[in-house]
């Protein structure tokens, strides 16, 4: 089963775009099990305070928590490390974090303007 490590705006961005998450998903990847970095649904619960409508208890129901990187402290360091380590893209819509990724062997999955799921991929 393939894998994919949520980023928070790549959650905001998929929530904003009104897409199922399996099924925009399924096109790009298959079924995969998510995974969360508990940095990253901090983030998500610091941002569900400022605006309405995350639908965080359906990422708990879907996602897996997993522990960052022991050496990281940045969110973005501990998504790339993970990423590249271990072949799994990253949902994000965060322009840096994409390019961070592609520089080093990572990948990602974006929210398109068209609001469907695109691969990235090196």
């Amino acid at each position: 089963m393939n894998c994919v490590l949520i980023d928070a705006c790549g959650w905001a961005a998929l929530i904003d775009a009104g897409l199922n998450l399996d099924v925009a998903m399924s096109k790009v990847i298959g079924k995969p099990r998510y995974l969360l970095l508990e940095k990253v649904r901090e983030e998500l619960i610091s941002l569900s305070k400022q605006r309405k409508g995350l639908l965080l208890k359906l990422l708990d129901s879907k996602s897996e928590i997993i522990a960052a990187p022991k050496e990281l402290r940045h969110t973005d360091g501990m998504l790339l490390e993970l990423s590249k380590e271990n072949n799994w893209p990253v949902l994000t819509v965060d322009r840096r974090l994409k390019e961070r990724l592609i520089n080093n062997g990572g990948s990602y999955i974006e929210v398109t303007s068209r609001n469907v799921l695109r691969l990235i991929q090196n």
